[in-house]
């Protein structure tokens, strides 16, 4: 059951009752029926106002009832804007609203999607939190904005005051691009920049909430009458401690199945991995991801030891006592190397090899091609160097998120991926993908995953089951497609379903071949059009597939089909996105500036929707 829309809460309130409804347990919704006719008669009683707030901690969840004062009027207000390809940015503008509201600032969140230059210029105080998708392009739904504010048509944003918050990966070149875009045009288009940006790598919650605290009291300290809004922090009744799960507290998930997908011989190591969620009070929905914390090899571990000579000592990490051994193992990336990390290490190494290739952008992107900080301390030593001050260089290690391959409505307590193990050798060492080859070789089933899942508000079925649509998921760019129609079937939804799947070999790479023909042949999967391209001389790609399909393509479109990507980045997507386009301009008879623009509006409705790595 679904909460409708016009139930009276919020979007983010319903789309998380909707998340928890098809997880509870009959014993679960007794004990929370019970809990919420408290709730009723404590909020009775005078001087409490309607709300129950969730104080989250990395344990546990207190629940009580605060006292709000009224919110005075006149409040000044502040337009939060967001730009984001997973969920990350538009869960800290959230955020930002929230405790904004608090100090007494009328805040509004507002999707970059949504909003033109023209309407933005004319704010008064803007607050900009945006990741950076791949290396230095703009998310999704901050494209057309982006390249409007880049414009020289852009409007003056003279009298507005400005912040920038910068989401991104140091793992990639042009760290936090779209974050500096928008800093440096919008100062050049005439804004003040009341606070200066911040730029946040993987682990951003805590110098995200540094930024946030500095911004809003310096937006207080210039805006005279502003006074906090919630104020008493009283509290009646019982107090109950709820366990929660989430990226500070990952959920030791039990894996219950691995499954090879590849055939013997096969160019790839696909895996299907299922993992059991009963007990966390987690849920997703087709389109969320899973993410996962892996732990280093102990090789790599050993090779990093060994390389920088260091001793086996003691070391803090979090104000906890442990092992250099298992800090590396567990706590730190020691393997990704950037051009910002091996900056810094020159900061003590002070190689003139390493400043030289420092200074040269193309020649440093060669010798990284392949090399992890291993090589670096082998290539350019510290004699001496202490271990404290090498895990200083080093980021914490990141999780790595997965596309959801399953639904929660057929598979409950579950959730289920589908990952490539990635093996290489370069530069005389063999190398590997920390997490795809944790969960391949070295988790056996039975054993436990630290896990959260992570919601992804651009990537989701439409609303109405009746709606068509067409999903191009090459290689594991499937998962999702698995769990859209696995959904679509658990719900009875009635809409067409067109999938265009690609690998290498038909014989070796067919990824959930029998599931797929099942589907055809039960009717919920409407067309599958396959392309293997290493099957012939001629190399066929599922954007050949497309273009061959083209006509019966461009009447799915114009029915109102909603169009999915998902996969590699690096070329698919972009070869995905030009054959669209193509299509487009043949069959709907248009100029290619048309069909660009008809596409983008497929974009801008969330009718083209992209889940790229």
């Amino acid at each position: 059951m679904q909460i409708p829309d016009s139930a009276p809460f919020t979007e983010e309130q319903r789309l998380a009752l909707n998340r928890l409804l098809p997880t509870i347990t009959p014993s679960q919704l007794t004990w929370l029926t019970g809990f919420v006719a408290g709730v009723q008669a404590a909020l009775q009683q005078p001087g409490l106002a309607p709300a129950v707030t969730l104080e989250h901690t990395v344990a546990a969840v207190p629940v009580a009832l605060p006292s709000v004062g009224a919110v005075p009027a006149g409040l000044p207000s502040l337009a939060i804007l967001y730009g984001s390809e997973s969920g990350n940015a538009e869960g800290l503008a959230q955020m930002a609203r929230k405790e904004a509201t608090k100090r007494g600032f009328k805040a509004t969140v507002i999707d970059m999607a949504e909003r033109g230059v023209a309407e933005l210029s004319k704010e008064k105080r803007l607050l900009v939190i945006t990741s950076t998708w791949g290396d230095g392009d703009p998310p999704d739904n901050a494209v057309a904005l982006h390249a409007a504010l880049m414009s020289p048509s852009a409007p003056s944003f003279a009298g507005v005051s400005f912040a920038v918050c910068g989401l991104g990966d140091t793992s990639y070149d042009k760290f936090c691009q779209t974050g500096k875009d928008f800093d440096r045009r919008l100062e050049e288009l005439g804004a003040e920049r009341f606070f200066d940006r911040i730029d946040c790598d993987t682990d951003y919650e805590a110098p995200f909430a540094r930024w946030l605290e500095g911004v809003l009291g310096e937006l207080q300290k210039r805006s005279a009458g502003v006074q906090a809004s919630v104020v008493s922090t009283a509290v009646s009744g019982e107090v109950v401690s709820l366990p929660v799960y989430g990226k500070k507290n990952p959920f030791p998930s039990p894996v219950k199945e691995k499954i090879l997908l590849s055939g013997r011989g096969s160019g790839k190591e696909v895996w299907h991995h299922e993992f059991l969620l009963e007990g966390s009070g987690m849920a997703y929905e087709p389109g969320d991801s899973l993410a996962v914390v892996p732990v280093n090899r102990s090789e790599d571990v050993e090779a990093i030891l060994s390389a920088g000579k260091f001793e086996r000592s003691s070391v803090v990490v979090d104000g906890v006592a442990c092992e250099l051994a298992t800090a590396l193992q567990l706590h730190y990336d020691c393997t990704s190397l950037t051009k910002n990390l091996a900056g810094k290490y020159n900061e003590i190494a002070k190689s003139g090899k390493l400043s030289q290739l420092l200074a040269d952008g193309d020649a440093f992107r060669e010798y990284l091609h392949g090399r992890q900080v291993v090589d670096l301390l082998i290539d350019f030593p510290v004699q001496g160097l202490p271990a404290a001050d090498f895990l200083a260089l080093l980021r914490k290690m990141p999780p790595r998120l997965y596309s959801i391959a399953s639904s929660l409505r057929a598979h409950p307590d579950e959730v289920h991926l589908t990952v490539a193990a990635v093996r290489y050798q370069t530069h005389g060492r063999d190398r590997v993908g920390v997490a795809s080859t944790y969960l391949a070789d070295r988790v056996k089933v039975g054993e436990t995953v630290p896990v959260y899942t992570t919601a992804n508000k651009n990537f989701k079925l439409p609303a109405d089951g009746d709606t068509p649509i067409v999903m191009v998921g090459p290689g594991t760019g499937v998962a999702p497609f698995r769990a859209f129609l696995q959904e679509r079937q658990a719900v009875g939804a009635k809409g067409r379903n067109w999938l265009f799947f690609g690998d290498q070999r038909f014989t070796l790479d067919f990824l959930y071949q029998v599931e797929w023909q099942e589907y055809l042949k039960d009717g919920l999967l409407t067309r599958l059009d396959v392309a293997f391209s290493r099957d012939q001389k001629r190399k066929i790609y599922v954007q050949n597939r497309m273009e061959e399909r083209a006509e019966e393509l461009w009447r799915w479109l114009e029915e109102g089909a909603f169009f999915y990507v998902c996969g590699d980045a690096s070329r698919m997507a972009g070869d995905v996105h030009e054959m669209l386009i193509r299509i487009v301009e043949k069959c709907g008879q248009k100029s290619r500036g048309d069909a660009e623009a008809y596409v983008e509006g497929m974009r801008q409705t969330k009718r083209y929707l992209r889940d790229v790595y």
